[in-house]
């Protein structure tokens, strides 16, 4: 893809692109039923998404997340943000 195309979804978005690459490569080894990794990546959507969370809904996705097996990608966290 063409670097336009990125720069429109930033321009769309407010969302630094790098940012999200940064992103999706420290998820690719990242030891998902540990709450610490979890939390640091929710913290870390939520603040690209400029969409701050409550501690509650932290917990909320940090368990769904943890024990219920739930896949951890951008979409499923900023669905779940979405939800409240």
């Amino acid at each position: 893809m063409d670097n336009g195309f990125f720069k429109n979804i930033e321009k769309k978005t407010g969302v630094n692109m790098k940012d999200i690459f940064d992103l999706a490569n420290s998820l690719q080894n990242a030891n998902f039923k540990d709450e610490k990794t979890v939390r640091g990546v929710i913290r870390k959507v939520s603040q690209l998404a400029n969409k701050p969370i409550s501690r509650e809904l932290e917990d909320q996705i940090c368990n769904t997340i943890i024990k219920d097996g739930k896949s951890l990608d951008f979409n499923t966290i900023s669905n779940m943000m979405n939800k409240k």
